[in-house]
């Protein structure tokens, strides 16, 4: 008998190659994983909308643990299941300490993505260059964000900073680590926010929960910071062989990289038990 029953992905860097497109093995895959009665699901910091290109490749992947556990969905059935949103007063403190820094605020609200429309125009300034594509087809833009959320606050399960620099994000690091958050850092130059104890290990423990399946039995495959504590609650951990050298270290695995057929060695060898 197989050990494991579910198996989540972490995007990109992980099932996206380094194009940002997933590769035709992995579509494959996902569907001999799923035919076997076997649960794929996304474990990733993006929002719902900026996951729908790639709805129709991951059709038969079905939850997502979205926005670092924040926020997890259903794709069946089109609805949020659950979500976690940040404090109104912590979120203003936040922006406070953004306003005074080279950053780009970017909110997830409701699983819908927002930032001001002159940063998304110069998202290379924020290292962030790569998505200029994604999020100018996907994000909602805004003429001043920070003065609409200070006039009229509203529900923010996750709150990025692109930075300019990365001395910029320590700097702003240093300002708001006091605050009843979970932090997380991605890309260059990223801070991530989410509320208290909210990440991939706890999205991926509730919809275990929901779902009935043992965290024993799931594997988490990743390749950066904000993977760590999902690959430490998973039963096992597989690392890509793009992941960071202590990513690496930590897992029970490495596979091949997210450019050569990674996930689907994942799941052909540690889901599905194939040679």
């Amino acid at each position: 008998m197989n050990t494991y029953d579910l198996i989540g992905f972490d995007m990109d860097g992980t099932l996206l190659d380094s194009r940002k497109s997933i590769l035709p093995s992995t579509v494959e895959a996902i569907g001999r994983a799923v035919a076997a009665g076997k649960t794929v699901i996304l474990s990733t910091g993006r929002s719902i909308n900026e996951l729908e290109e790639f709805a129709g490749q991951l059709a038969q992947v079905r939850y997502y643990v979205c926005e670092s556990g924040a926020l997890i969905y259903d794709s069946k059935e089109r609805k949020i299941l659950h979500s976690e949103t940040l404090a109104q007063d912590v979120v203003m403190r936040i922006l406070d300490v953004a306003s005074a820094e080279d950053t780009m605020p970017y909110i997830i609200s409701s699983g819908e993505s927002f930032a001001d429309r002159r940063h998304i125009a110069d998202l290379a300034h924020f290292h962030m260059g790569i998505y200029q594509d994604m999020m100018d087809r996907v994000v909602c833009q805004m003429d001043d964000m920070i003065a609409q959320y200070r006039k009229n606050p509203f529900p923010m399960e996750k709150l990025n900073l692109f930075s300019a620099s990365e001395e910029i994000r320590e700097r702003i690091y240093e300002n708001v680590k006091s605050l009843p958050l979970a932090f997380a850092y991605a890309e260059e130059t990223s801070l991530e926010m989410t509320p208290l104890h909210i990440s991939k290990a706890s999205g991926l423990r509730w919809l275990c929960g929901y779902l009935g399946i043992p965290l024993e039995r799931t594997v988490i495959v990743g390749d950066a910071d904000n993977d760590a504590e999902a690959m430490e609650a998973a039963g096992l951990s597989v690392a890509m062989g793009n992941a960071l050298p202590h990513i690496k270290e930590m897992c029970g695995a490495v596979v091949s990289d997210n450019d050569s057929g990674g996930c689907a060695e994942a799941v052909d060898r540690y889901l599905l038990g194939k040679a």
